[in-house]
């Protein structure tokens, strides 16, 4: 299959696999569209999100759809590395024996990650970028494709660990969940309160979803779009000659080079299942507030002024 008909079939698949999930979720497109084009890039997701909003739901139907291994780690504030990697045992032979822990998935669900000690949270982060853990000096491949999509809770900080910035910058997108409207809100009870059972068809594999992470790889992208990103990602950071008396006003610190580099993937994905063969400057713009929000720090005269993230990225743009 030529690259040209990987695009055409990938647009068709993916067309497929959101009538799959909005089986079960209802509304939220932007947001399962984030979360694919995270998984078609290899990337990771942190959802931020309010109690009640389906997110592990999402995660689980998306799972579901596309024919993979799902394990949901549920984060506690006395949760060690050894209960999510897994640890060494004494069998009957009285032999080590390793004993996987739930990392080893395709796709891992850290459930409020922001609850559980840096220790805890590094061993996971090690592991996504990685796709291996090492345990008492054996290192153990985890298998691909592989995904962790974290979720956060923002209006519960007492008793937290937040993510330092430099473990932020390891999620690709960081998607904001909104609460539904009325209309969606309505269907959601409706189809909950009911004794039908939606069926989640499988319309991916492993190894399919791997050559959509290479196809999406060979996506020619032009200079002057690679240009724009770079540029953007330049225009955050404060204290630069280049650099806006606005952002100089109000952010702190701004987005590295990963972000550029997340910056053209995402804008290839996005540009792929659109059934574009080269992604534009429009494509960038697209997916750019997923992948600035996390790493644009703005500092207290924003936050006493009301300013978010997103105000200052759309400025950007």
């Amino acid at each position: 299959m030529s690259d040209v008909e990987g695009i055409q079939r990938l647009v068709e698949k993916h067309r497929a696999l959101r009538d799959e999930i909005g089986k079960v979720i209802i509304g939220q497109e932007q947001v399962i569209e984030q979360i694919l084009l995270s998984i078609y890039t290899g990337g990771h997701s942190l959802l931020i999100g309010v109690p009640g909003l389906a997110k592990t739901l999402m995660v689980h139907t998306v799972a579901s759809a596309l024919g993979l291994d799902f394990k949901r780690i549920q984060f506690t504030p006395d949760l060690m590395p050894s209960d999510i990697l897994g640890s060494e045992v004494l069998d009957k032979e009285r032999a080590f024996k390793f004993i996987e822990g739930p990392v080893f998935a395709n796709i891992v669900l850290a459930d409020e990650i922001n609850r559980t000690p840096p220790k805890t949270q590094a061993a996971l982060l090690e592991a996504m970028q990685e796709r291996a853990v090492t345990i008492t000096g054996v290192r153990h491949q985890l298998p691909l494709p592989y995904f962790v999509l974290a979720t956060q809770n923002p209006i519960e900080q007492e008793g937290t660990y937040p993510l330092p910035e430099a473990q932020l910058d390891r999620f690709m997108f960081a998607i904001e969940l909104k609460y539904p409207s009325v209309e969606e809100e309505i269907a959601v009870v409706q189809r909950t309160t009911g004794d039908a059972t939606p069926d989640v068809r499988p319309l991916f594999d492993a190894q399919s979803l791997i050559d959509v992470q290479q196809l999406i790889r060979r996506v020619p992208v032009p200079e002057n779009v690679v240009s724009y990103a770079v540029n953007l990602v330049n225009s955050t950071r404060p204290g630069l000659e280049s650099t806006s008396d606005y952002v100089n006003q109000y952010v702190d610190w701004g987005a590295g080079p990963r972000a550029s580099q997340n910056l053209v993937l995402g804008a290839k994905a996005h540009a792929a299942i659109h059934g574009k063969y080269s992604p534009d400057i429009e494509d960038v713009k697209a997916v750019s507030m997923g992948i600035l929000r996390h790493r644009v720090l703005k500092n207290y005269k924003a936050e006493a002024e009301g300013i978010s993230e997103e105000d200052i990225i759309g400025k950007l743009l």
